[in-house]
């Protein structure tokens, strides 16, 4: 099957797409607005995941339109980017994680697809490589949550490019919009989390049920609350923006990549 790729996420991505035009698609009866860019051959598809103007907080995103309107779009891989902060000393900000395992410490987001209920009117299926329908109430395996194969991409290109890159991680998902305290930070540690964000939940679960293979490139803009005398979301956006050019690269080198071959088992 051709490969098909979209980028969530937002800042370095946007100047990849800056000439392209926006896309309405209708996912449940909701717009959801993206870009679309034709290179060689290829089609990939941008979701800004909080925006253009970066006007929508991550426990306002609505992750089920996003990744519905690109499932509709036939999209088979997605690669988000997200900005994050380290709980470990080990992983350092300025550097890159791709996280192997999640921790949902969300509270008031729809985690799912399949919960039997109709979506605004509309039962959401997923069509399956074999033809079959993906309906009704569904359990899946997420012993590898995110994508093995795209995240060895993301590894490669990122070390390329003379970065720092950790292979693993797992990633605490929290509801946001505020920043975690320095008791949470302490306990997200005890149970094994190596960063901490506000967005890879539901994306994550969501892709799969989608049956979308799914990977996120995490730069490190910060330690945890207790780590650091502060946490502002001017330092986040501040280390960020140095990396943008870094991100762009990596993104824009991954979403263009020869690699045709689905040899993981994230879909079926």
């Amino acid at each position: 099957m051709k490969i098909k790729r979209a980028i969530i996420g937002g800042s370095g991505v946007y100047e990849i797409f800056e000439e392209s035009e926006p896309l309405n698609v209708n996912a449940f009866g909701r717009k959801v607005t993206l870009y679309k860019l034709e290179r060689n051959g290829k089609e990939v598809f941008f979701l800004p995941r909080h925006g253009k103007d970066h006007s929508v907080p991550p426990h306002k995103i609505d992750y089920l339109g996003n990744i519905y309107a690109l499932y509709s779009l036939g999209v088979t891989e997605i690669i988000a980017t997200n900005a994050v902060g380290s709980i470990i000393p080990e992983v350092k900000p300025g550097e890159f994680v791709l996280p192997d395992q999640f921790i949902d410490n969300t509270r008031n987001r729809v985690l799912t697809f399949f919960s039997g209920e109709k979506i605004n009117g509309w039962e959401p299926k997923i069509k399956l490589s074999d033809g079959t329908i993906r309906e009704g109430v569904v359990h899946l395996d997420y012993t590898e949550p995110y994508c093995p194969r795209l995240r060895n991409l993301l590894g490669e290109i990122t070390e390329k490019f003379g970065e720092k890159v950790h292979y693993s991680g797992v990633y605490v998902c929290s509801e946001g919009p505020r920043f975690e305290t320095p008791a949470e930070v302490e306990m997200y540690r005890r149970f094994g989390g190596t960063i901490a964000g506000m967005t890879t939940v539901p994306e994550v679960v969501l892709a799969r049920e989608a049956n979308m293979c799914y990977a996120t490139i995490c730069l490190v803009t910060n330690y945890g609350a207790g780590m650091q005398k502060k946490v502002t979301h001017e330092e986040v956006i501040e280390l960020f923006n140095e990396k943008t050019q870094v991100v762009r690269k990596i993104i824009e080198n991954a979403v263009f990549s020869d690699v045709e071959s689905l040899t993981c088992n994230c879909r079926v």
